[in-house]
C-alpha cells in the first residue's frame, strides 16, 4: 500500500502544496490505491513535501517518485508520446516548476496580505504564543533566504510579474486550443501545470500575476478542466469574460 504524505486542502485549493497535488493527480493517472495522511517537512528524508512510503520503502521529491511509481508499477504517464512530445513535456514542467512556481510561490509568501493569510497560519496549531512567532519569524528568513538563492528574490516585484507572465504566455502558446499539453489526454507534465495554475488562480491570494493569468482564456479554461477531472467535488470558478476584461 502507498501513503502520500503531504500538507491539507486549503487556499481554496484541494491540496495546500502544488508540489503535493502534482504527484497526487500522478497516482491517480498510474490508477493506484493510495492513502494520504498529513505530514511536516521536516518528516522527510530531503525536507520537504510530498514523500511516499511504499511498501516499507520511502522516497522523497515528486518527480522521483514519479520514476519510482512508473519503474515498479510499469506504468508510463506518457503513454502514447514521441520522443519530441516527451522532450517537450520535460521542458515544459521544468519551466513550470522551475521558473514560474517561483514567481507564483514568491505572491504567495512575500506579499505581506497574502502571507498573512495563508502561510502566516501554519504553526496556528502551537500553542505557545511566543514559539509561534519564532517559528513564524524564522520561517520567513529562511523563505526570503530561498528565494533570493534561486534568483527570484533578487528581483523587484514588478519584475518578477513580469517573468511569470512570460512563462504564461508560453503556457496558452504550448497548450493552444487543445484540451491538453500533448493532446486529448493528460500527461505527466500535466499534473504538474494544473498544479502551479491552479495554485496562481486560486481567489485565495490576490497579486499582480494573479490577475495577469486570469487574462489567459486557455489556461483558466485549462484548470477547469484538469480540476473537474480528477478534482470533481471541489468547487471551481472560472472568471468570466467580463471579469477578465475588468482585470485588463
Amino acid at each position: 500500500m502507498i501513503t502520500l504524505y503531504g500538507s491539507v486542502a486549503g487556499f481554496g485549493l484541494p491540496e495546500v502544496s502544488p508540489y503535493v497535488t502534482k504527484t497526487d493527480i500522478q497516482l491517480r493517472m498510474a490508477g493506484l490505491t493510495f492513502d494520504k495522511a498529513p505530514a511536516m517537512p521536516v518528516q522527510s528524508p530531503k525536507g520537504q513535501l510530498p514523500f511516499i512510503e511504499d511498501d516499507g520503502e520511502t522516497i522523497a521529491d515528486s518527480t522521483f517518485i514519479r520514476a519510482h511509481i512508473e519503474r515498479k508499477y510499469g506504468v508510463d504517464l506518457d503513454a502514447g508520446l514521441d520522443e519530441a512530445e516527451r522532450a517537450r513535456a520535460w521542458a515544459t514542467e521544468r519551466m513550470v516548476e522551475n521558473h514560474l512556481g517561483w514567481a507564483v510561490s514568491w505572491q504567495r509568501f512575500m506579499r505581506p496580505e497574502n502571507f498573512e493569510r495563508g502561510p502566516g497560519h501554519f504553526f496556528d496549531g502551537e500553542e505557545n504564543e511566543a514559539r509561534r512567532a519564532d517559528m513564524l519569524k524564522n520561517m520567513k528568513v529562511q523563505v526570503a533566504f530561498t528565494f533570493r538563492a534561486v534568483g527570484v528574490g533578487r528581483h523587484g516585484p514588478g519584475e518578477i510579474t513580469w517573468l511569470g507572465v512570460r512563462s504564461l504566455e508560453s503556457l496558452s502558446a504550448m497548450i493552444g486550443d487543445g484540451p491538453y499539453l500533448t493532446g486529448d489526454r493528460p500527461c505527466g507534465a500535466d499534473a504538474t501545470i494544473f498544479a502551479i495554475l491552479a495554485g496562481l488562480l486560486t481567489p485565495f491570494f490576490d497579486s499582480p500575476l494573479r490577475r495577469e493569468a486570469e487574462k489567459f482564456p486557455r489556461l483558466t479554461g485549462y484548470v477547469a478542466r484538469m480540476m473537474a477531472r480528477y478534482y470533481p467535488d471541489h468547487p471551481w470558478e472560472v472568471p468570466d469574460e467580463k471579469e477578465r476584461k475588468d482585470a485588463a
